[in-house]
């Protein structure tokens, strides 16, 4: 990408405050938003592969950009090697702006048995403008975890921390199946989380808020108040809902959404 082409990618990208609105939704009707307004195939979305556990579904969702590093708990020499990498890794947390994600690989799976995440972690992170983690591995100290507010979607939970330690960030790695590139908006709840192409970002807010009307004003109120209709006559209003709510979507879509 020329210099120029990012600079206009960069005034595309979502503010704090859109992010915020965005936070009113869950992360399948961003999904929606995201395929009517990308021109990419919906195979190329770049949502979780693999099953994912939300730990903390009391915190509702979670928006932000993606801050990425990888760890490998099962690795005794990466303390020896590399002693200031805390130190390094906080540094480059605190220079990014926020809300961030974490998003972490963890190359030491599949056991993933050691815990980057816990209690002080958590709250450090919070205190660094980080919203929570979307991590390969494990976490631990759950409840402190979700009292601090720290949001965490993770493979399992662990007793122990291991080797756990920075290993390199600020690069590209591949969470549940997924390749995150950091700067990247997400978007996670309890389904899963969908990270969104700069290049879509410009017109998503209008597209999810364009989408959710439409539904609530065409094929929801259909689905769940018409008890009582004869099944033909049901057949019949959905079909007209249907109908309807393709003519608003096509309104926003650029790309082959659900209803293209």
């Amino acid at each position: 990408m020329s210099a120029a082409d990012y600079a206009t990618v960069k005034a595309q990208l979502l503010g704090p405050g859109d992010m915020l609105r965005l936070k009113r939704w869950n992360t399948p009707t961003i999904y929606n938003g995201w395929e009517a307004c990308t021109k990419r195939d919906r195979l190329e979305g770049l949502w979780n592969r693999q099953e994912t556990h939300d730990f903390t579904p009391s915190l509702g969702t979670m928006v932000g950009r993606a801050v990425t590093i990888r760890i490998d708990p099962t690795n005794p020499s990466h303390p020896q090697d590399k002693p200031g990498a805390w130190d390094q890794w906080f540094a480059h947390v605190a220079s990014l702006p926020g809300p961030k994600i974490v998003v972490m690989q963890d190359i030491g799976k599949p056991g993933a048995q050691g815990s980057f995440w816990g209690e002080v972690s958590a709250n450090t992170h919070r205190s660094l403008g980080c919203v929570g983690t979307i991590v390969d591995g494990s976490i631990r100290d759950l409840d402190e975890m979700t009292n601090a507010g720290f949001k965490a979607l993770a493979r399992r939970l662990s007793v122990g921390h291991l080797h756990a330690w920075p290993v390199d960030w600020g690069g590209t790695v591949e969470v549940f199946g997924t390749r995150i590139e950091e700067g990247m908006l997400l978007h996670a709840d309890k389904h899963g989380f969908i990270a969104i192409p700069p290049e879509d970002e410009e017109n998503l807010l209008a597209a999810v808020l364009a989408l959710d009307n439409a539904e609530c004003e065409t094929v929801i109120p259909v689905a769940r108040f018409s008890s009582g209709l004869d099944h033909a006559a049901f057949l019949v209003r959905r079909k007209a809902a249907a109908a309807r709510y393709g003519e608003l979507a096509a309104k926003v879509a650029r790309g082959s959404g659900e209803w293209r």
